[in-house]
């Protein structure tokens, strides 16, 4: 359960892709006025000889560690000096620190590779694993830019099929697009299965537009509440016929931040990521935050859930 001043928590490894999101954890931080946390998981001990473990003080790995994490620290000082930022360094592997930490966090923040990943993969398998059960909203940054001088000034936010509709997503951008001062689009994929045709006893005229009025519908529903809350939000409703994951992938190509919500079932360990959530995460042109149903998102940092 997250406490009063839940930090922002980042994964780092000294890596390029895990400073940029560094960088945009020392952001998401300062803009919701909350510490900051970085996060090395190191099992050094597992790989040091048990006698070189006992006979120093701080054995190799560990000295790495330590210098890694603090030299993450000093980087976000420099650009942030009014900002708290703690450094650890847990003899654990790096996704299930990341998810301990991460149950008292207001969000994760990981990059989409790390150090030992092949330069292949689309995305490192630290990230899914964390983007897929972490508990808080987990970000994973990707693109080539990332943080507030991102240049699109718009926020993507993808509306799904959940019945009742998750709300927790949409709130979480809404805040985001505030603090931002940036825009906001609603995204509703739909389309028209094949088989229907204008004398379906359940739909009358265009089998199409009916689809569309039902995407719009669904976007008044769940846009409701959050629009009077937030009043000074830029929102665009964009309903749009297609594959709700290349939709929403055409959508982040022109967007500083992609949001997506994800239902976790408790007791489940494995990936939990729908093909949505699943195709932004290894292909999206900007960094994608799953936000966990019911996990709190958008309320205040120091809000209890």
């Amino acid at each position: 359960m997250r406490t009063m001043l839940s930090p922002v928590v980042a994964g780092v490894d000294g890596s390029e892709s895990s400073l940029r999101a560094v960088d945009w954890a020392a952001d998401e931080a300062v803009l919701h006025g909350v510490p900051l946390r970085l996060v090395y998981a190191s099992l050094w001990q597992r790989y040091e000889g048990a006698a070189l473990a006992r006979g120093l003080s701080r054995p190799d790995g560990r000295v790495m560690a330590e210098n890694i994490a603090g030299s993450a620290a000093e980087r976000v000082r420099r650009v942030a000096p009014g900002l708290k930022v703690t450094a650890d360094v847990p003899q654990e592997d790096a996704v299930s620190a990341l998810l301990r930490e991460g149950q008292d966090a207001f969000a994760l923040v990981v990059g989409s590779r790390g150090r030992g990943e092949i330069a292949g993969l689309l995305l490192g398998s630290v990230s899914l694993a964390v983007a897929s059960r972490a508990r808080c909203p987990a970000f994973v940054v990707r693109g080539d830019k990332a943080g507030l001088e991102a240049a699109h000034g718009r926020i993507a936010l993808g509306v799904g099929d959940a019945d009742p509709p998750d709300l927790t997503a949409v709130r979480f951008a809404f805040a985001e697009a505030e603090l931002r001062g940036c825009g906001l689009d609603v995204i509703r994929a739909w389309r028209c299965p094949s088989h229907e045709t204008s004398d379906h006893p359940l739909l009358a005229g265009d089998p199409a537009r009916y689809h569309e009025e039902q995407a719009s519908a669904l976007l008044d529903e769940v846009l409701a509440s959050s629009e009077k809350d937030h009043p000074d939000v830029r929102v665009r409703r964009v309903t749009a016929e297609g594959p709700a994951h290349k939709v929403l992938l055409e959508r982040a190509a022109v967007s500083d931040l992609l949001v997506v919500g994800a239902r976790r079932r408790e007791g489940h360990v494995g990936t939990q990521l729908g093909r949505v959530a699943h195709t932004a995460l290894h292909h999206a042109a900007c960094p994608v935050v799953v936000v966990p149903r019911d996990s709190g998102a958008g309320a205040s940092p120091g809000a209890t859930p």
